[in-house]
C-alpha cells in the first residue's frame, strides 16, 4: 500500500493536471503526460522500420533479399561510409521538421524523454553491443550561443536506460568553427568538417578497442558522423555506431 507520502505527491500532481493539464509543445493540444506528442501530429510521422540498409539504415520500400543476409543500399556499395553502422528512428521530413527544429533552436527540451525512447527502439541492439556513448560535439562559440548542446542531451538520456554504456559528453571536441551545414552539397559538407573534430587525449586509453556509440540529431550527408568515426578509428576504437533522432531521405 503507498504510503501517506506517496498518496499527497499523486493528488497533488493529478491536481495539477487538473488546473493546468499537460498540452502538446507543438499543437497546444492536451496529452496524457507532459514531454508527449499529440495523436494528430504522431500520426504523421514517418518511423524508420525494416526493410533498411543495414549500414546506414535508409529505408527500402520492399525486401530486396530474400535470403535473409542484410541488404545494403548503392551509396554504402559504392561508398563504404567510416562509421560501421547507423541506426535512426524517423524521416526529416515536412512533418517531423518542426518538431526537431523546436527541440535544437526553441528551448523544447521537454521532449527529450520521447526522443530518447525512439532512438532506442532503433537502434537498441547497436546499444547493447557499445562501450561509451557519446554527443556529435559542438563548438563552444556555437554552445554558447544556443546554450546546449541537442546531441548531449539525447545521449545522455539514452544512456539512463543502459548499464553498459558510459556516457562521455567531452569525448570528442570541436576545434574549429565553420559555416552551417544547411544548403551545402555533399562535398562541401565533407570540406566542411575536415580536420574540425578531435578526441580529447585524455580519453585516449578509454576508448582503445572499444565500440563506440555517437549520437546527433538529424543525419543528412552523414560528413559529420563520418568524420567523428574516422578520429575515432585512427585514435584505437573497435567499431563506430551512431544513432540519430532523423534522417534526409532524398
Amino acid at each position: 500500500m503507498p504510503n501517506i507520502v506517496t498518496k499527497v505527491k499523486i493528488l497533488a500532481l493529478r491536481t495539477i493536471d487538473i488546473i493546468l493539464p499537460p498540452k502538446c509543445v507543438l499543437t497546444g493540444q492536451r496529452v496524457d503526460k507532459i514531454g508527449t506528442i499529440s495523436h494528430g501530429y504522431w500520426q504523421n510521422i514517418s518511423f524508420i522500420d525494416e526493410p533498411y540498409c543495414d549500414i546506414c539504415s535508409v529505408p527500402f520500400d520492399f525486401h530486396l533479399d530474400l535470403t535473409g543476409d542484410p541488404t545494403i543500399c548503392g551509396n554504402c556499395l559504392s561508398t563504404p561510409p567510416t562509421f560501421d553502422k547507423l541506426r535512426t528512428a524517423i524521416i526529416y521530413d515536412e512533418n517531423s521538421k518542426s518538431m526537431v527544429l523546436a527541440f535544437k533552436y526553441a528551448d523544447k527540451l521537454v521532449l527529450k524523454n520521447i526522443f530518447s525512447n525512439w532512438i532506442i527502439r532503433a537502434g537498441n541492439d547497436l546499444l547493447n553491443d557499445s562501450d561509451i556513448i557519446a554527443p556529435v560535439p559542438l563548438h563552444r562559440k556555437r554552445l554558447w550561443q544556443r546554450r546546449y548542446n541537442q546531441s548531449a542531451i539525447l545521449a545522455k538520456e539514452v544512456a539512463k536506460n543502459f548499464t553498459n554504456l558510459k556516457y562521455c559528453p567531452q569525448l570528442l571536441k570541436r576545434i574549429k568553427t565553420t559555416p552551417p551545414q544547411r544548403g551545402l552539397s555533399k562535398q562541401e559538407r565533407i570540406n566542411n568538417v575536415k580536420n574540425t573534430i578531435k578526441v580529447k587525449e585524455k580519453y585516449l586509453n578509454d576508448i582503445s578497442g572499444k565500440n563506440i556509440c555517437i549520437v546527433d540529431d538529424v543525419y543528412t550527408s552523414g560528413a559529420t558522423i563520418n568524420e567523428c568515426a574516422k578520429i575515432l578509428k585512427k585514435a584505437g576504437a573497435k567499431n563506430i555506431y551512431a544513432l540519430t533522432l532523423a534522417r534526409v531521405v532524398l
